[in-house]
C-alpha cells in the first residue's frame, strides 16, 4: 500500500501556501472535509453530434457519482474529439489522427494544471482511448480508461447490419451492382442509436487491447452503450480508482513490453484494426518502452485469428457480450497460450487473475473459434519491410487466402479519384492501387475508407491490392498496405512509383518490393502548406508512422 497520502498532488492546492485559490473550491460547494479528499479528472470527449460520443457526459457523470461513493472528488472535463465517420472522404478526415494527439495534450494539460491525483479517460470513439492511454503513460499519474460502449446492430431485410454495410452498399450503388434505393435503406438503418462502431473496427479493437494491456477493468469494452449494465460498469470505476491510489499503482508499472505484447497479440487474434498498430507504437513511445514494428511483425506471424468479427466475418461486440464478454475472450486467448497472464493490471491483480472466474467459450456460436482450431493460422495484420517501405508498412489482408500478391501500379492522389476510377471500372483485378500524399506530414494521415470501400465490391475484393502512406478505417476490408514509412511528402520511395510498375509483397516473409530502379527517378516532393492551423501544428511536430506519429519531443524525452 502507498505510504504517501491519496491526495498526493491536489494537497498542494487544497493545503498549499496560495490559500486564495480555496475560494474556488468553496464556490464549488466543498465542505471542510472535502479539502482532504483525492481529486480525479475525468477526460471526456464531448461531441453530441456523433453517435459514438452522445452518451459521453452521461457516462462521465456516472463515473463521478461512483467516485463520490468511494470518497473521491471527480471533475469531468472536455477534450477535442471528432467523429471518425462523419469526417470520412472530405477535409475533415485530416482531423482524425490529429485529434488523438490533441486529446492527449488536453488530458495531460488539465490533469497536471489542476493538480489532480489521478485521471480517468472515457473511450467513446476511435481516437479517444488511445489519446488517454498516451496521456496516462506521459503523466504517470494513477488512472484507467473506461469504455463508453458500442452500438447495437441495425436491421435490413430481416438481417443485422452495421456501419460496414453502409459503406459497402454505397460502393455497390456507385458501380451499379445495387440499386440506389436499397443502399439508401441500408444507410438509414445501419446505426440505430448511441455507441461506438460495433464491429472489430478501431473503437472496439482498442477497447479489447486496453483490457489486454491492463489499462481497463475487465469486461468494460463488451457492454453495449445502451445496455443497463453500463451504468453499473461506470459506477464501479470510483472504487477501482481509489484502489489505484491506495496501491500507488501507476501506468508505467502496467505498460510494460509484455503488456504491449499482450495488447498487440489480442488485436491480431481478434482480427482487429490496423489503427491499433499505430496507437500501440504511440503508447510505447510515451511510456519509454522499446517496442517497435519489428516486435509486431514477430507477433503477427505467430498469432492465429480466433475471432470472426466484421469486417472479416459478421460478428459484433453485441454478439461477444451476449455469449460472455471480453474477459471470457481474453481467458480463451490465455488458454490458447497467446497471452502472458502474469502482467499487472489496473485492478491490482494480474491479467490471469482478472479472468480466472470466466466460463469457457460456449460451443453453440460462430464468433470465437475453438482452441486449436483458429479461423486462420496467422494474423490478418502483418508488417512488411522493403525498398518501398524501408521503415515498414502495415498490411491487413482478410479477403485473400494467399499471403502473396503481385500486381501493376495504378497511381492516384485523392480518395475521390480512386472511387471514380473504380466506379468507371478503370481499376481491374491485378492492379496495385497506390494512393499517396496522404501521410502525417502531408495531410494528417486521414482514414481512406471511401477509397478502400470502392475496392471492396465483389469483382475487386481480394483481387486488387491497396497501398498508401495514409490510414484505413477498421471498417475497411480487402488487401491493404498502409502506414507506408517514410511517406511521399518527405521523399519516401512511395513518391516515385509510376503507373505500370510491378509491386509484390509476401506477408509471411515480411517483404514489400517495387521492381524498379528508384535511383534513376526524381520527383518534386514539396511539403504541402497545411490549410488549417491544427494541421500545421501537427505537421511541424509529428513523427512518421513507424514511430506512432507521436510528437518529436516525446522521443527526445524518452
Amino acid at each position: 500500500m502507498a505510504t504517501s497520502p491519496l491526495n498526493w498532488n491536489s494537497s498542494s492546492l487544497t493545503h498549499g501556501w496560495q490559500r486564495g485559490v480555496k475560494s474556488f473550491y468553496w464556490g464549488l460547494g466543498f465542505q471542510a472535509e472535502d479539502f482532504d479528499k483525492p481529486q480525479i479528472g475525468i477526460a471526456t470527449p464531448l461531441l453530441d453530434g456523433n453517435l459514438c460520443n452522445m452518451k459521453a457526459y452521461e457516462v462521465a457523470k456516472l463515473i463521478q457519482q461512483g467516485c463520490a461513493e468511494a470518497g473521491l472528488i471527480a471533475f469531468p472535463f472536455g477534450v477535442s474529439g471528432v467523429s471518425d465517420n462523419i469526417t470520412q472522404g472530405h477535409e475533415g478526415g485530416a482531423s482524425s489522427l490529429v485529434s488523438r494527439n490533441l486529446m492527449a495534450n488536453g488530458a495531460e494539460m488539465i490533469t497536471s494544471a489542476h493538480c489532480y491525483d489521478g485521471m480517468i479517460g472515457v473511450h467513446h470513439c476511435d481516437k479517444n482511448g488511445p489519446a488517454f492511454a498516451m496521456a496516462l503513460a506521459r503523466l504517470n499519474y494513477p488512472g484507467l480508461i473506461v469504455n463508453g460502449g458500442s452500438i447495437l446492430p441495425g436491421c435490413h431485410a430481416g438481417k443485422p447490419i452495421t456501419i460496414l454495410d453502409s459503406y459497402d452498399s454505397q460502393a455497390q450503388a456507385n458501380n451499379g451492382s445495387m440499386s440506389f434505393q436499397e443502399s439508401e435503406d441500408i444507410i438509414r438503418a445501419a446505426c440505430p442509436g448511441a455507441g461506438g462502431c460495433g464491429i472489430a473496427a478501431s473503437f472496439n479493437t482498442w477497447g479489447i487491447a486496453l483490457e489486454a494491456m491492463g489499462l481497463s477493468l475487465p469486461d468494460t469494452s463488451s457492454i453495449p452503450a445502451v445496455d443497463a449494465a453500463k451504468k453499473d460498469d461506470c459506477l464501479r470505476v470510483g472504487k477501482a480508482m481509489r484502489r489505484l491510489l491506495e496501491l500507488d499503482l501507476r501506468p508505467r508499472s502496467i505498460i510494460t513490453k509484455a503488456a504491449l505484447t499482450n495488447a498487440m497479440t489480442a488485436i491480431a487474434a481478434m482480427g482487429g484494426s490496423t489503427n491499433g498498430v499505430l496507437h500501440i507504437l504511440a503508447v510505447a513511445r510515451e511510456a519509454g518502452v522499446d517496442f517497435t514494428l519489428r516486435d509486431m511483425q514477430a507477433i503477427c506471424r505467430r498469432t492465429p485469428v480466433y475471432c470472426n468479427f466484421a469486417p472479416r466475418g459478421r460478428g459484433t461486440m453485441a454478439d461477444l457480450h451476449r455469449i460472455g464478454g471480453t474477459a471470457m475472450l481474453l481467458r480463451h486467448f490465455l488458454k490458447a497460450g497467446l497471452l502472458d497472464g502474469s502482467c499487472l493490471t489496473v485492478t491490482g491483480q494480474t491479467l490471469a487473475e482478472n479472468v480466472a472466474h470466466c466460463p469457457d467459450v460456449p460451443l453453440d456460436q460462430d464468433l470465437i473459434a475453438p482452441l486449436g482450431q483458429p479461423f486462420k493460422d496467422y494474423a490478418d495484420l502483418q508488417i512488411c519491410f522493403g525498398n518501398l517501405a524501408p521503415h515498414g508498412m502495415v498490411f491487413k489482408v482478410s479477403s485473400r487466402q494467399s499471403p502473396r500478391f503481385k500486381g501493376r501500379a495504378i497511381c492516384f492522389d485523392s480518395v475521390k479519384a480512386v472511387s471514380d476510377a473504380a466506379a468507371a471500372k478503370k481499376i481491374q483485378p491485378g492492379h496495385f492501387v497506390v494512393l499517396r500524399g496522404v501521410g502525417p506530414i502531408a495531410a494528417g494521415m486521414p482514414e481512406l475508407l471511401v477509397a478502400s470501400a470502392a475496392l471492396a465490391v465483389p469483382e475487386l475484393d481480394g483481387q486488387v491490392a491497396f497501398l498508401s502512406d495514409g490510414r484505413v478505417s477498421g471498417v475497411s476490408h480487402g488487401v491493404m498496405g498502409i502506414h507506408c514509412s517514410p511517406e511521399a511528402a518527405v521523399s519516401g520511395p512511395i513518391a516515385f512509383i509510376e503507373d505500370g510498375d510491378e509491386i509484390e509483397f509476401d506477408l509471411l516473409e515480411g517483404t514489400i518490393h517495387l521492381h524498379a530502379d528508384l535511383s534513376t527517378r526524381t520527383t518534386a516532393c514539396v511539403k504541402p502548406m497545411p490549410g488549417r492551423g491544427y494541421l500545421a501544428d501537427f505537421a511541424a511536430t509529428a513523427l512518421q508512422a513507424h514511430e506512432g506519429c507521436v510528437s518529436a519531443w516525446v522521443m527526445r524525452e524518452a
